[in-house]
C-alpha cells in the first residue's frame, strides 16, 4: 500500500480535495504579481462566504491555526485586561497560555472533558472581562459547543471563537452570531492541507486593536490599516503563494458543492462513524446533543480489545489498511480514540472501509 492510498481519519489532515491538491502544482507567481494580489482577493471573498461574514478584515494568516489563535488574542488584550477563557479540553487551555503571555488575567472556567461550555458560568466568572474566548468544536474531545448563546450574551466583551474543526464542516454564522474574533485552520473541514489559519475580525474589535502588540509577525495593525483606511497595501512578508492557490481551490470545491451540502455530508459520516462504532461494541465519549459530526470521540470499554493496547489497533489500522485515526490526549489519552470525518475524507465509503478494518482487527 502506497502513501497515496491513505485514508487520513485522524484529528488531524483529512484527505484534501483534488482541486486543492492540484492547485499546489500551478506554476509560480509572484507574491505581488497581478494575478495573484486578485486570487488572494478571491480567495478573501470565498472566506467571507464560508465564515457567513461580511467583516472586511477576513484573510488566511500565513502559518497554522496556532498562529491564528495567538493573532485572535494578542492584538486586543495585554496587562490590565482580564480574560474569561472556557476550557473543555486541550485547546481551551491553550487559550489561557496565550492570554497569560500577554500579561494579561486569565480567568479558566475549566469543565469536565467531554462536557460542552457552560455559558452561564462563563458570565458569572467575571462582571466585566474585555473578552471572552472558547473552543466553539473542541478536537480534543469531538465535543461542540453553543457559541451562538455565548455571542448573544457577552455584553461589551469581546467574543473570541476557535473554530479551526467546525468551519466549513457544521453551521457557523460569525455576523448572526456575533461572534467578533474566529481563526481556523486548512486542514480539516476545509479539506486543504495544513500551513494556514482562516481569521475573521469584526468591525467592533478592530476599533479595540493594541497599537503595538507583542508580535510583529502576527501585528493586524497593518493589515487593518489597508483595510479600514483604503489605503496602499502593505508589505508585510512573502505570502505562500502555493498555499494560498490550494486554499482558494479547496474555498471553491466546498462553494461549489453548497456549504449546506457539505454540513450535511459531515454529519452523514460522522453520525455513520458512531453508529458503526457502538454496534462494534464502543462507546460514544462527548456529552449527547454536543457531539461533534466532523470528530467523532470514541471510549474504548475495559476488555473490548482483548490482548491488544488501542495503539496496537491504531497502528494495526496503519500498517495494514493504510487508515489513520487519532489517540485520545491528556487526561482521556489511551481512552480514547478520535475520528475525524472532514472535507474529503467525510464520504461513506471511507466510513465503510473504517468500520471493516476495525472489525477484523478486533473480532
Amino acid at each position: 500500500m502506497t502513501l497515496s492510498d491513505r485514508i487520513l481519519m485522524g484529528p488531524g489532515p483529512c484527505n484534501p480535495y483534488p482541486e486543492a491538491v492540484a492547485a499546489l502544482g500551478r506554476p509560480m507567481l509572484g507574491h505581488l504579481d497581478p494575478e495573484f494580489i486578485a486570487l488572494l482577493d478571491e480567495t478573501c471573498d470565498r472566506l467571507r462566504a464560508v465564515f457567513s461574514t461580511a467583516n472586511a478584515l477576513t484573510f488566511p494568516v500565513s502559518a497554522t491555526g496556532s498562529a491564528g489563535m495567538e493573532a485572535a488574542i494578542v492584538n486586543f488584550v495585554g496587562p490590565g485586561d482580564t480574560v474569561v477563557v472556557g476550557v473543555n479540553g486541550v485547546f481551551g487551555g491553550r487559550m489561557v497560555d496565550v492570554v497569560q503571555r500577554t500579561g494579561a488575567k486569565a480567568i479558566s472556567v475549566d469543565h469536565e472533558w467531554g462536557q460542552p461550555i457552560d455559558t452561564q458560568r462563563m458570565l458569572d466568572a467575571h462582571p466585566s472581562p474585555a473578552m471572552y474566548a472558547m473552543v466553539h468544536a473542541e478536537t480534543s474531545t469531538g465535543v461542540e459547543s453553543d457559541i451562538a448563546a455565548m455571542g448573544a450574551n457577552k455584553g461589551d466583551a469581546l467574543l473570541v471563537a476557535d473554530c479551526v474543526t467546525s468551519l466549513g464542516g457544521v453551521a457557523l454564522q460569525i455576523d448572526e452570531w456575533d461572534i467578533d474574533i474566529a481563526y481556523s485552520g486548512t486542514q480539516k473541514c476545509l479539506g486543504v492541507a495544513p500551513g494556514l489559519s482562516p481569521l475573521t475580525v469584526s468591525p467592533r474589535a478592530i476599533e479595540r486593536l493594541i497599537p503595538v502588540p507583542p508580535s510583529w509577525y502576527l501585528d493586524l495593525n497593518m493589515i487593518a490599516d489597508y483595510v479600514t483606511g483604503g489605503g496602499a497595501r502593505a508589505y508585510h512578508h512573502t505570502a505562500p503563494i502555493s498555499m494560498i492557490m490550494s486554499l482558494h481551490a479547496g474555498l471553491g470545491a466546498v462553494l461549489e458543492e453548497g456549504l449546506d451540502n457539505v454540513r450535511r455530508r459531515h454529519q452523514e459520516a460522522g453520525d455513520a462513524v458512531k453508529a458503526g462504532m457502538v454496534d462494534l461494541g464502543f462507546e460514544l465519549f462527548a456529552a449527547e446533543g454536543h457531539r461533534l459530526a466532523p470528530l467523532s470521540s470514541i471510549a474504548i470499554p475495559d476488555g473490548r480489545l482483548g490482548s491488544l493496547s488501542e495503539a496496537d489497533v491504531r497502528g494495526r489500522l496503519l500498517t495494514d489498511y493504510g487508515i489513520e485515526i487519532g489517540g485520545g490526549l491528556g487526561p482521556v489519552a489511551g481512552k480514547v480514540w478520535r475520528v475525524g470525518t472532514m472535507g474529503h475524507t467525510a464520504r461513506q465509503r471511507n466510513v465503510t472501509t473504517l468500520l471493516a478494518a476495525l472489525g477484523e482487527i478486533i473480532d
